[in-house]
């Protein structure tokens, strides 16, 4: 099992910055990928950005060139830079890690925008 448990969410202004991060402890793989999701009200949860354990990276098309995701060295905590931020970035973001085939969640840590 693989316990994920995200920090950085909050209330930030138009065109402001956050930092999630998500800490991964149980029994990690050293082939994984980590991602981050995210789920506004009343719409589907979707991909925001994800990164292998080669340090490969994907970004949804609405998030490029102002969010990045990375990881650290030990491949158990994945961050997610939120730069220019707007009020449809408005979501619960969930850390994701894919591993054997499973996909494993946090409990989510809502992001607000305001305008």
């Amino acid at each position: 099992q693989v316990q994920l448990v995200e920090f950085g969410g909050g209330l930030v202004q138009a065109g402001g910055s956050l930092r999630l991060s998500c800490a991964a402890s149980g029994s990690i793989s050293s082939i994984n990928v980590m991602a981050w999701y995210r789920q506004a009200p009343g719409k589907q949860r979707e991909l925001v950005a994800r990164i292998t354990s080669s340090g490969s990276t994907d970004y949804a098309d609405s998030v490029k060139d102002r969010f990045s995701i990375s990881r650290d060295n030990t491949k158990t905590t994945v961050y997610l830079q939120m730069n220019s931020l707007k009020p449809e970035d408005t979501a619960v973001y969930y850390c994701n890690q894919q591993q054997w085939g499973l996909n494993f969640w946090g409990q989510g840590t809502q992001v607000t925008v305001s305008s």
